[in-house]
């Protein structure tokens, strides 16, 4: 049966000379580059409904796709990257290559625009926490409750456990905070641009101090890795996962290709 649908992957100049170069798609399905003005897509023949199965399925549907992009990024030297399972439909006397070349062509002047702005540049994520121990060791308020918990008779301690750790949480969210006032801006001093994320959810004994994207120029990155290292050396608790370079998923700012396309 004949695949009416075209799964997108990410745009990138129209000029990129590509193909060789990508690889194969989503169950190494054969890739394909459509132009529309001075952009085009990575695509692949689709059905029209969305991937979908069991999460073993569709999580390594997800690291295909972000393989095409890594691929097109590496290739283009610049991406918009497209999310996961965007279909563009025929419509009732049109294909969907027609529809999407359409599409691409109306944002033609804006999408070249924005990918020679984001040419040699890199996402960057980090998220810094704060370890709730290495706060209570550091309190005086919280080092007292602690030694009057440990002399209270055993029946009643858990009571004062439940107080201290209440208290520790307390503290712990207050330093957060007044870390993050410090941190943010040196971040942001380092990048291009930045999107901040939602803290990150609150794991045993640890409390978010901010998560954020960066963008920064390819030859930038090193001095992020410096800035986090000094930060991590001088803030005992502090703890920082750092991973990247990525395509600038954050900055791409594509409007979605779907079924309603034009």
């Amino acid at each position: 049966m004949t695949k009416a649908g075209l799964y997108v992957y990410a745009i990138i100049p129209a000029e990129a000379k590509t193909e060789n170069k990508l690889g194969t798609g989503i169950d190494a399905e054969r890739l394909r580059v459509v132009a529309g003005g001075s952009v085009a897509a990575v695509v692949h023949a689709s059905e029209t409904e969305p991937y979908q199965g069991p999460d073993s399925h569709v999580e390594r549907w997800i690291l295909e796709h972000s393989q095409v992009v890594d691929a097109a990024w590496e290739a283009a030297g610049t991406v918009l990257p497209v999310s996961f399972n965007v279909i563009v439909n025929p419509g009732e006397s049109e294909t969907a290559e027609n529809r999407l070349t359409q599409w691409l062509a109306g944002i033609s002047d804006t999408a070249s625009e924005h990918l020679e702005q984001l040419r040699d540049r890199v996402e960057l994520r980090v998220e810094i926490t704060l370890d709730e121990s290495v706060v209570a060791s550091n309190s005086p308020e919280l080092v007292e409750m602690r030694q009057t918990t440990e002399a209270r008779p055993a029946g009643v301690q858990r009571l004062y456990r439940k107080r201290f750790e209440e208290r520790t949480r307390e503290i712990a969210e207050r330093a957060a905070d007044q870390l993050y006032t410090a941190y943010r801006p040196r971040l942001a001093a380092l990048a291009e641009d930045l999107v901040e994320n939602s803290r990150p959810g609150r794991n045993p004994g640890s409390v978010g101090v901010l998560t954020v994207s960066l963008l920064v120029h390819r030859f930038t990155v090193d001095s992020v890795g410096v800035e986090l290292a000094d930060i991590r050396d001088s803030q005992p608790g502090v703890q920082i996962r750092y991973s990247g370079p990525w395509p600038p998923y954050s900055f791409a700012d594509v409007s979605e290709v779907d079924s309603s396309a034009p």
